[in-house]
């Protein structure tokens, strides 16, 4: 599958180190910065060409001809669009995706149906990592969670600890504890190797567990992993760009909060469009402020400026004063590992939160939602299956008869309003929505094999 990626910012290059990983795929970057697309050239097995990403004959010398799928993800808005529009226009490609952050686009649904804009999806990061922040507030003690199945079925990350009902047992006990639970674990990471969880498995202390749940049970599962925490109540939030903004308004109606944003003219612009949230113009790396503000009181405090150094340090302050939970927005996977799960509870990374929703419609087959975990180091991902029975390797057999790549297990099944926890004699059915776990991301071009129809 040829696939073009315009942009080789942070987005970009992500999106490119996951799609060339794949044997299938060739991969084609288009940016105007040629220290950077040398850099990529020497690290991945992509092909680069300099050069404006809205240009036609740009387009040409980087084989828009023969693109399968472009991504259109540049800096500008407009630049995304008119490619797409190029691109549908001259060459006909198949199937466009661009980035588009303006709410002064994407509020107009009106621009997109039909076709009107040459653009068959839209994504919006910025409204992504605030819907993914959000979720981790509402989930006290949660490092990652995310949704397959509109919503129905969640998969959670979260550090085991002490006061776990789990902690120091083995994992055929949750049956015990849960004996009606829609719910399951369905990976294991202890010191950066990963455990396959069999009912023999014992859970240790400082475990990253992630487990797949119905709606319901996800607080329940939780207490099984780690002692419950207190709900959240009072929130801090550093940085009033665009996601703190956002994050503001998502929250304000059901917490205590308060916005610290550094520049006047932003914090006027936030105090104006907030109703409930209280802005405060200063430094959220100011010691004397943070005190002032009665930081040791706090639930949690989120640092979303657009400085990931000041998100570091402001965290790490605000942890030293006191916040119970702290959350930082970084870009560079390096700052991530080495400040979670110590100086930081939960470190955002706006381009493992963006690919997931991306690589949904790059995928091949009916993959309809994945999600990158671990930044990045596994991936959960969402197919249909579809029949007839005789022309599907998944469809009318149970579950340990689907071949699937080592590494992948099918951990729950959603069936219409049903959500079902997958057992070696699951009966998988046409229409069926399978979540699979793969700890190998490089594997799931077999994956998504394995649920095409011949």
């Amino acid at each position: 599958m040829k696939v073009l990626i315009l942009g080789a910012g942070q987005v970009g290059r992500t999106a490119a180190y996951h799609l060339s990983r794949e044997p299938a795929n060739d991969v084609t970057i288009v940016d105007t910065n040629e220290d950077v697309l040398r850099d990529l050239q020497d690290r991945l097995d992509v092909r680069t060409v300099a050069g404006s990403a809205s240009h036609p004959s740009v387009l040409e010398a980087a084989g828009i001809a023969e693109t399968d799928i472009l991504v259109a993800l540049t800096s500008s808005d407009e630049v995304n669009m008119v490619a797409c529009s190029i691109a549908h226009t001259l060459y006909r490609t198949p199937t466009r995706i661009a980035r588009i952050r303006a709410s002064e686009y994407t509020n107009h649904t009106k621009l997109f149906a039909d076709g009107a804009l040459a653009v068959d999806v839209w994504i919006n990061p910025e409204q992504l990592v605030t819907e993914y922040i959000e979720r981790l507030i509402h989930n006290p003690g949660a490092l990652q969670v995310v949704d397959f199945a509109d919503g129905k079925v969640r998969l959670v990350g979260l550090r085991a600890l002490r006061g776990g009902l789990l902690v120091g047992q083995q994992l055929r006990t949750l049956k015990d504890h849960m004996p009606h639970a829609e719910a399951r674990i369905a990976a294991i990471w202890r010191d950066g190797r990963t455990i396959e969880p069999t009912g023999e498995t014992v859970v240790e202390e400082g475990d990253e567990i992630y487990f797949i749940a119905a709606r319901d049970y996800i607080q329940r599962m939780m207490g099984e992993i780690r002692r419950t925490e207190e709900p959240v109540r009072r929130v801090v939030i550093a940085g009033g760009g665009n996601i703190g903004l956002r994050l503001a308004a998502l929250l304000e109606k059901q917490y205590q909060v308060k916005l610290i944003e550094r520049d006047p003219k932003r914090a006027r612009i936030a105090s104006e469009r907030l109703e409930n949230t209280i802005v405060l113009q200063g430094d959220a790396q100011d010691e004397d402020l943070l005190i002032e503000e009665n930081i040791d009181s706090i639930d949690v405090f989120a640092a979303l400026t657009n400085s990931e150094e000041a998100n570091v340090l402001s965290a790490m302050l605000a942890r030293r004063l006191g916040a119970r939970k702290v959350m930082a927005l970084v870009n560079k996977p390096s700052y991530g590992e080495l400040m979670e799960n110590r100086s930081i509870d939960v470190v955002i990374s706006p381009q493992t939160v963006t690919i997931g929703s991306l690589l949904a419609h790059v995928r091949r087959g009916d993959v309809v939602r994945v999600h990158s975990l671990r930044r990045g180091s596994a991936e959960a991902l969402e197919t249909v299956v579809h029949g007839p029975a005789e022309l599907s390797r998944v469809a009318g057999r149970t579950v340990e008869q689907v071949a699937l790549p080592e590494g992948a297990s099918i951990a729950a099944i959603v069936r219409g309003e049903q959500v079902i926890i997958a057992h070696h004699d699951t009966v998988i059915e046409e229409e069926d929505h399978v979540i699979v776990m793969l700890v190998d991301p490089r594997k799931v071009e077999a994956v998504a094999r394995v649920f095409q129809v011949e």
